[in-house]
């Protein structure tokens, strides 16, 4: 049943996603509110379908501790759903990209026309440079800024090394930072068809100390995410393991 139900959900999301770039061309023209206002409910939508047709919902704690204006959310990357959902839990975020994801035929367009931001990671420093100055246009318009700083999705359990993006970001900008974790390679896994019942969580932690030197900047954002992370993993996970435990 549940192979079922993830291949229903698979066509609705990337059929969704396709129908949703091919009608989004037209709001290219109209203001930047209105296209992120359209990719948000399109984010909604994919988080519901979620949890309707797959019965993965979605528990959210620690918001309050994103400030007002301007900040960076350092998140935690297992899936493809960490991707989207920052979208429906925040007003007006501006993603950090891989260039190449806004090379995805009209897609990328709408990207763009959200203000998302791309990095081209084999470019070095001239790269850098660009994107810390396209974040901190988008934190002095008080929009937050969402940032994945392994660059890459983990598998769950596992740690790669986190990129020195974000304390290039921050040190420019001087926003406070935010880590997030989460668990949802558990219930969506890296490359995964198959999505697993259960309550994915995300983990939002108060901001960093303001003001630290780099390596302690980098060493706090990574304690801070990959404990936390080990938390969450230690929930009771996806239904199917429970299932399998009690056999």
């Amino acid at each position: 049943m549940n192979l079922l139900r993830s291949a229903l959900f698979n066509v609705v999301f990337i059929g969704g996603t396709a129908l949703t770039a091919v009608l989004g061309i037209p709001m290219l023209l109209a203001p930047r509110r209105v296209m992120i206002a359209y990719v948000r409910g399109w984010a909604w939508l994919m988080v519901t379908s979620l949890r309707v047709i797959c019965g993965v919902r979605l528990e959210v704690t620690g918001m309050h501790n994103i400030p007002p204006g301007g900040a960076i959310i350092a998140g935690k990357h297992q899936s493809a759903f960490d991707t989207f959902v920052w979208s429906m839990l925040l007003q007006a975020p501006v993603y950090v990209l891989k260039k190449e994801l806004m090379a995805i035929p009209v897609w990328g367009w709408l990207a763009q026309r959200c203000g998302h931001v791309a990095v081209d990671r084999e470019a070095g420093a001239p790269a850098l440079r660009g994107m810390v100055k396209a974040t901190k246009a988008a934190l002095a318009e008080g929009r937050p800024v969402v940032i994945f700083p392994e660059g890459t999705r983990s598998a769950p359990g596992d740690r790669v090394p986190y990129q020195p993006g974000v304390a290039a970001l921050a040190m420019a900008s001087g926003a406070p930072v935010v880590p997030a974790a989460t668990d949802s390679g558990r219930f969506w896994g890296r490359r995964g068809f198959h999505k697993r019942p259960g309550t994915l969580h995300i983990s939002v932690l108060p901001p960093l100390p303001a003001g630290l030197p780099r390596a302690a900047f980098m060493k706090a954002l990574e304690e801070a995410i990959e404990t936390e992370t080990a938390r969450l993993m230690a929930l009771p996970g996806p239904v199917e393991n429970l299932a399998e435990n009690r056999a």
